[in-house]
């Protein structure tokens, strides 16, 4: 498969599954060792691909967080949700920048992956049984608590394979925000997440970018990025009258068919 289009694989796989609770990096991981993407060069790849994703939802909530910013000078409300956020963000940003080449180094593997999909999974089938449309229905209504237990849950995604969605929605969803509202968080905690993540990625990676990088890099993000921001307003819509349990599902067998693949290899 010439590299233009695994480039493009990737970036379609990134945009799909980093905003859905099924797990971007798990994904990742998995597409890359089938379409046996160069190694040295998926690093810088998936940097790239992210911004592309968290692009998207930058591109998606720009009136709302143009609105946000012109109303931080006067209204506490918008300040604070603002710094709810940067309360979610903590957690998992100084575990992630104490612990990420620990985690790199021991649980990026497959077999780690197979086992938070099914396990991610099961918790969705056991957490979100259709109840969830009532609870905190406004954003600027979530709590301090609330922040902070969302961002207690967002560290489990540090793992591959469980899914930072899937560990934020469930987690506002435990401490009481519904459906719609938990997803919308989410979200947004994405926005200095995600764009933390690339950044720090970017510093460390950009001496391994050559020219012959440019093209496929170019692809792949452009690729998350429509994907993505495909994704998002497809999700925003589902969630209003839906609950997670056929992602749910879905993490249990594909966890199954890797460990099946796995056990034959």
């Amino acid at each position: 498969m010439p590299i233009l289009l695994k480039a493009l694989v990737m970036g379609i796989v990134e945009g799909i599954t980093e905003f859905l609770p099924i797990s971007s990096t798990g994904h990742l991981i998995l597409t890359g060792e089938l379409i046996d993407y160069p190694e040295a060069q998926r690093v810088t790849l998936e940097i790239f691909i992210q911004m592309g994703s968290i692009l998207a939802v930058f591109w998606h909530y720009g009136p709302e967080l143009l609105d946000l910013a012109r109303r931080l000078p006067t209204e506490s409300s918008a300040r604070d949700l603002v710094m709810k956020v940067l309360l979610a963000f903590v957690p998992a940003a100084a575990v992630g920048f104490l612990f990420h080449h620990k985690i790199e180094e021991y649980l990026f593997n497959p077999t780690t992956v197979a086992t938070t999909l099914i396990l991610g999974g099961i918790l969705i089938l056991l957490i979100d049984r259709g109840r969830h449309q009532r609870g905190v229905d406004r954003i600027e209504a979530v709590g301090w608590g609330d922040a902070l237990g969302v961002g207690a849950a967002q560290m489990a995604s540090l793992i591959p394979g469980v899914s930072r969605a899937g560990a934020t929605i469930l987690g506002g969803l435990l401490v009481g925000l519904n459906r719609p509202v938990a997803t919308q968080f989410s979200f947004y905690l994405a926005l200095p997440t995600v764009s933390a993540a690339s950044l720090f990625g970017l510093a460390k990676g950009l001496h391994l970018l050559t020219a012959a990088d440019v093209l496929p890099l170019a692809v792949s993000f452009l690729a998350a990025f429509v994907s993505a921001l495909i994704v998002i307003r497809t999700f925003l819509v589902y969630v209003r009258s839906h609950d997670l349990r056929p992602f749910g599902w879905y993490r249990i067998a594909l966890g199954l068919i890797v460990y099946a693949v796995l056990a034959r290899g």
